[in-house]
């Protein structure tokens, strides 16, 4: 499935995305705020490439101007300590760092509720960011999503740490009575 807005198409990720994701994802203020290490190869993000963001309702963030990844957006089914029912994901993302400030992650995460309101019949759609991503909540709030909680000591396999994670929500009337 290919998604698309005014300046980004919202495609499946290939493999042969593997440079132009490390391009982005080798830098350390994207991963760790994002509860990932950096990558260090290309041979890695060909690996992330197969293992996670390939998964069905991932999607490489794509420029219409360039034709070129700059991300990654996606619907995640599979984080119990946040998605409850079968009728509700996680929206996750991250961008590279060369095209932020620009609105980007908002205009694909306004998409991606589209998607998965009006094409997948979803319920909820959470989001969360960590204490201090202050671009992530940013982000929610210009989407509009709310707060709903604060999980003080939210386990972070990848890191092997734990953090505080705050916790947002858009529902389906909240879709439906967007202005």
């Amino acid at each position: 499935m290919i998604l698309e807005t005014e300046r980004l198409i919202l495609r499946p990720w290939d493999e042969s995305d593997a440079e132009e994701c490390y391009k982005y994802a080798k830098d350390d203020r994207i991963g760790p705020p994002c509860g990932w290490h950096p990558h260090t190869s290309v041979e890695q993000s060909r690996q992330v490439i197969r293992d996670f963001l390939s998964k069905p309702e991932i999607f490489a963030i794509v420029l219409k101007e360039t034709k070129l990844p700059i991300g990654s957006i996606g619907l995640h089914f599979d984080n119990g300590d946040i998605v409850k029912e079968d009728n509700e994901a996680e929206l996750g993302y991250w961008l590279g760092v060369p095209y932020w400030g620009q609105g980007i992650i908002p205009e694909a995460s306004r998409e991606m509720l589209r998607h998965a309101f009006e094409d997948l019949n979803l319920e909820k759609v959470w989001c969360g960011y960590y204490e201090g991503n202050e671009k992530s909540k940013r982000v929610q709030e210009k989407v509009g999503f709310k707060f709903q909680k604060i999980i003080e000591k939210l386990p972070i396999k990848q890191l092997g740490e734990t953090r505080k994670v705050y916790i947002t929500c858009f529902t389906k009337a909240d879709w439906n009575n967007r202005s």
